[in-house]
């Protein structure tokens, strides 16, 4: 018997062997989102006027109250000063090269002049105790950025009217024309960028959002319907996601972006969904940005087609 059970337990390792053998000779299954790469458009061009790039910090929100937060906001080189710029918010920072690829597609006249503030998601602080670093080594943050970007009210629309974009007024000439206006954003920023534009079309009426998470994190599944139900609104929307993005207990991504897509066409909205076979990641939509303002901006005065 113990023969045997070692002539077993020899089999098996060497099966494990040449398992794990095989494994390491096959080769590495390429990333769907490598196919995804900026281009010309998305990189510092020789001769191009550049545009300056400011962080700030607010921290005395009443909105979200207890939050802390930075922003920054991009100017462009040709702005100045009297004529009030285009705007251009996107949630969870900088996202898509979009201060470079402002810089190229602004110096072509291929889009407005536009001021760019880029948001993070607000946090609160630490309590007297709490660890800086999680277990794995990674900070320890106190997120607030699901309850601003998944919750389907207007609440973060509130806060980016009655506080942020005014104290950016305070330096900067910004317009009030809401078709002068676009918010974009990732994943949960995604759908806040929607929602903000759904809640307040008379604030924002372009919209671009890439792997836009319109599955049942707080709700956002009943866009599709609450589209088709609700009187059609004077935006306009860019969506992105791709076919290897997250499937998990909220919902697939692929597919409610497909329903959203689909929602939108059917009411006649001014709408175009590239879907690609990228992941959960910004590869793709920031491969594509360039012209997805070209897109966006297409028939505002000014710009060349």
């Amino acid at each position: 018997m113990r023969m045997m059970t070692r002539i077993v337990l020899t089999l098996l390792a060497v099966f494990s062997l040449t398992q794990s053998s095989r494994a390491a000779d096959e080769p590495k299954k390429p990333n769907p989102d490598d196919q995804y790469v900026p281009g010309p458009d998305s990189k510092p061009q020789d001769g191009v006027p550049k545009g300056v790039v400011t962080k700030y910090e607010w921290n005395d929100s009443k909105i979200y109250p207890g939050t802390l937060r930075t922003y920054s906001v991009y100017v462009p080189a040709q702005y100045d000063g009297k004529t009030p710029a285009c705007v251009f918010v996107c949630q969870d920072g900088v996202l898509y090269n979009a201060p470079i690829v402002f810089d190229n597609l602004i110096a072509k006249k291929q889009m407005p002049v536009t001021i760019g503030i880029f948001i993070a998601p607000g946090h609160y602080a630490l309590k007297p105790g709490e660890p800086a670093k999680k277990p794995d080594g990674k900070p320890n943050v106190n997120s607030n950025r699901s309850n601003e970007y998944d919750t389907l009210s207007d609440t973060y629309s509130k806060f980016l009217l009655g506080e942020i974009l005014p104290e950016v007024s305070k330096k900067y000439k910004l317009t009030d024309n809401p078709d002068g206006r676009c918010i974009a954003g990732s994943s949960s920023g995604g759908i806040c960028a929607f929602t903000v534009a759904w809640q307040r079309p008379d604030a924002f009426r372009k919209v671009f959002t890439t792997v836009g998470s319109f599955t049942n994190i707080k709700g956002g599944n009943v866009y599709p319907d609450l589209v088709r139900k609700s009187e059609k609104k004077p935006i306009r929307i860019f969506q992105q996601d791709g076919a290897n993005d997250i499937v998990n207990q909220f919902g697939s991504w692929p597919e409610a972006n497909k329903a959203m897509a689909a929602a939108l066409d059917e009411k006649g909205y001014d709408h175009k969904f590239v879907f690609g076979e990228g992941v959960h990641s910004g590869k793709h939509g920031t491969a594509i940005f360039p012209d997805v303002m070209r897109w966006m901006w297409r028939d505002w005065p000014g710009v060349e087609k």
